[in-house]
């Protein structure tokens, strides 16, 4: 990289400070309210015990979607399963939240709602800011996944504190940054949907990688350039144009796609077959096998691979490509950065995670870093120039 993160690690004498600390505990969360994945959970515990260990004084703030939008599920989770002493506080400013913060002991975390409840949030509201950076005498932010968000809680505050890169945000920047300058042969590989939000990404790394691979819903897009149907099948709104890239020869797309009859919604009801093929009446639903074929024999002698997205419509449990292509990038031998929401569920429901070079906390950061080697919340940390 060009430039060196401003790192809490720099910081020798923490005993006794104020942190606001930006975490990222936006996760799923079941219909009753109860945590479904606890993988950003996770992944804060190193930033966490780092700042407690030295005696530091721990405010954060998150945000999250989700029933009811509160993050006293996640709180209590932290509590009973994490075992992590831990006070929520369900308003940022209150008589009674000044009492906790006046009584607060090094070895507790303060917890409050979530920062998207307050008003200025999200327009990034000075007043906002100021209230956030009253709580501390230096800020944090080791919430990489929404730094490509220029909230009041990401590039606010750092104006007005001493302001430091986490842990987890120091790491994805350094394993993200790999895909800059990688060992080779890299292959990149992404999925989902929204195309025209991609296509600077896949027109960068046609440049960068020795392949390309455009799965999921954003493949249509592609075949619909080429000239094939795609039938009922999903794909960009705008009219997009393709025409530098849709034949590029570094550009892989699926060879077989599993399609679904419009008049049977049944999972079972889905073929295989070319692209060449798809019916007016059909639904491309996720790849191939000879696809994931075609993908093993790259993934197997890749020196670095980077996937982000799903191959097919995971939501509708069409998960099975997405799924066989996260075991075959798991068992390569080349290194391996992944990320994505849907990427990392079905990385958390195979239970693969430590297979895995790296795996992103960020989605549309991750996407978003990777097109313009920064972000609004790294910026805001004031980079150091080497």
């Amino acid at each position: 990289m060009p430039s060196i993160l401003p790192s809490i690690r720099d910081i020798t004498d923490l005993s006794g400070k104020k942190v606001l600390l930006r975490l990222d505990l936006n996760v799923p969360l079941t219909p009753q309210g109860e945590v479904a994945d606890d993988f950003r959970i996770r992944k804060a515990l190193p930033m966490l015990t780092f700042l407690r260990e030295r005696g530091v004084l721990v405010r954060a703030v998150s945000h999250i979607d989700g029933v009811g939008g509160s993050l006293r599920s996640v709180a209590d989770y932290m509590v009973r399963h994490l075992g992590i002493a831990l006070t929520f506080v369900p308003e940022l400013s209150h008589a009674q939240t000044a009492l906790v913060l006046e009584r607060q002991s090094p070895c507790e975390i303060v917890l409050f709602e979530n920062i998207r409840r307050e008003a200025g949030e999200e327009r990034n509201d000075p007043v906002l800011a100021g209230r956030l950076a009253a709580l501390g005498d230096m800020y944090v932010n080791d919430a990489f996944s929404v730094s490509h968000r220029a909230h009041a809680s990401i590039v606010g505050v750092p104006k007005l504190l001493p302001s430091y890169a986490g842990l987890q945000f120091a790491d994805e920047i350094e394993h993200l940054s790999q895909a800059f300058d990688p060992p080779r042969p890299f292959i990149f590989i992404i999925g989902g949907i929204k195309f025209a939000t991609k296509l600077p990404l896949v027109r960068k790394f046609l440049d960068i990688a020795d392949a390309v691979f455009v799965g999921g819903a954003l493949a249509n897009d592609i075949f619909r350039a080429r000239g094939l149907s795609v039938g009922k099948s999903v794909v960009s709104a705008e009219e997009l144009d393709l025409s530098d890239i849709v034949h590029h020869p570094k550009l892989l797309t699926p060879c077989d796609v599993r399609v679904r009859p419009a008049d049977d919604l049944r999972e079972e009801a889905a073929v295989f077959k070319s692209p060449k093929n798809v019916g007016p009446e059909e639904t491309v639903m996720d790849a191939g096998p000879a696809t994931l074929e075609a993908l093993r024999e790259r993934i197997s002698s890749a020196a670095f691979i980077v996937w982000n997205g799903p191959l097919g419509d995971y939501e509708d449990d069409f998960e099975e490509g997405t799924e066989e292509l996260a075991e075959m990038i798991a068992a390569a031998s080349g290194r391996s950065v992944v990320g994505g929401g849907d990427t990392v569920a079905a990385i958390s429901r195979l239970k693969l995670e430590e297979k895995f070079t790296f795996v992103s906390t960020g989605g549309g950061a991750m996407l978003d870093f990777l097109a313009d080697g920064t972000l609004p919340g790294l910026e805001a940390l004031g980079l150091i120039k080497k």
